[in-house]
């Protein structure tokens, strides 16, 4: 086959967003579908409302595909909430080799023992990310023919509720499609906004949807931390609401034109219209109110993930890496300002990369977009290189992918 049509599908709180992209004899990916359309059943991440929410994204599939001309062959499904938990594993066995040179199968019995943890009946693993190798304490790429005694392992695992996770494969299955994959949502939005070297360098990626914010840590090029609030953009709106005490849609309409994160002097005294249409009901507010109410939610968003006791570490100092900021709500003016005094270290706006069209380049398409490039590269990803395709993505739950 020379070609694949595969889509990224990601369900969130306040939309869907569905990419179809063809991969082209393996190596290259175009894009050439695009779905959207207002989410419905679906809260902080979690699917609440099976019906609404399979309304609206079988609708944008069908957008998506009657855009691309072209029927999809596989679907990457995101997956966020507060479902998902997460814990470090690491193993270690003693090279076999009377030359002490390491075989195939002193990598396949560290393998084994790193992944012997059993998890409760009600959860799966969703990914094992491999953190290196250690071969007698030093880092290697791939310990395979080289000489040493003490080979060792150790892995950033993800896992999920069943009933949550089958929740959203149902709504693909129901589709008549097939879920190939499904991808922590910081995993891939990470990929898209920074480089090789950002990774390597050490970079704590944020990504703040609707209802809820993500967060992966890489550090030596390895994802060594993800963590998932139950905090997003929809919290802004909902305060700014009961503030202004107007309703959720014009609410969402000011925080978008006249919202900002942080206020300068010279617009303490500035006013905004609530509507902007001058109509019955309309009124002058001032925009410092507006603001401040922006940047207490804003604030406290990035002090919780500050205040997570294993992400702590990393800002005693402002020699560690940097923090980038991306998902829709990161398009708050002036946001990176108030993640600056938060996290004590240097923020800067996440950007997708170059190749991508304008129409999707706005850091509210970060995760769909970095769907589709573990689509692409599914067996040359460093983190995922253990994972074949055609083995069942979950153990415990392989039933749920049958369609």
């Amino acid at each position: 086959m020379s070609s694949k049509i595969i889509a990224g599908v990601e369900i969130g709180t306040s939309k869907v967003v569905v990419l179809i992209g063809e991969i082209v004899h393996g190596k290259t990916l175009n894009i050439v579908g695009m779905g959207t359309t207002p989410s419905g059943g679906v809260k902080k991440g979690e699917i609440i409302d099976f019906n609404a929410a399979s309304d609206c994204t079988h609708t944008a599939i069908m957008e998506a595909e009657e855009s691309a001309g072209v029927s999809v062959e596989g679907v990457y499904l995101a997956q966020t909430g507060r479902h998902l938990e997460t814990f470090f594993s690491d193993a270690e066995v003693t090279v076999k080799s009377s030359k002490n040179i390491v075989h195939y199968s002193d990598i396949r019995r560290l393998l084994a023992e790193a992944k012997r943890k059993q998890l409760p009946e009600d959860r799966a693993i969703i990914h094992h990310i491999q953190n290196g190798f250690y071969l007698d304490e030093e880092l290697v790429e791939s310990p395979e023919h080289l000489e040493g005694h003490k080979l060792e392992v150790r892995y950033w695992n993800i896992h999920g509720s069943i009933k949550r996770m089958s929740d959203s494969i149902h709504i693909i299955n129901g589709f008549g499609l097939r879920v190939e994959d499904l991808i922590v949502s910081s995993l891939a939005s990470g990929k898209m906004v920074t480089t090789e070297e950002e990774r390597g360098n050490g970079v704590l990626v944020v990504d703040i949807g609707s209802g809820t914010t993500d967060y992966v840590l890489y550090k030596n090029g390895h994802v060594v931390y993800t963590g998932v609030l139950a905090v997003g953009g929809d919290h802004i709106t909902n305060d700014l609401s009961i503030g202004l005490r107007t309703n959720s849609n014009i609410a969402e309409l000011l925080k978008i034109k006249n919202g900002k994160a942080s206020l300068p002097p010279k617009a303490q005294n500035d006013r905004v219209m609530l509507v902007g249409d001058l109509a019955i009901g309309d009124r002058s507010i001032a925009r410092s109110g507006v603001c401040q109410i922006i940047n207490a939610r804003v604030d406290e968003l990035f002090r919780l993930i500050c205040s997570d006791v294993d992400l702590a570490p990393i800002f005693s100092s402002n020699k560690w890496g940097t923090v980038v900021l991306t998902g829709g709500a990161s398009k708050l003016k002036d946001i990176e300002k108030v993640a600056e005094n938060a996290f004590g270290l240097p923020v800067m706006l996440g950007a997708n990369p170059s190749w991508v069209a304008a129409e999707i380049e706005g850091p509210e398409y970060s995760t769909v977009l970095g769907l589709l490039h573990f689509g692409l590269s599914y067996n040359n990803v460093k983190e995922f290189k253990e994972r074949k395709r055609g083995v069942a993505l979950m153990e415990g739950v392989k039933q749920l992918f049958r369609i």
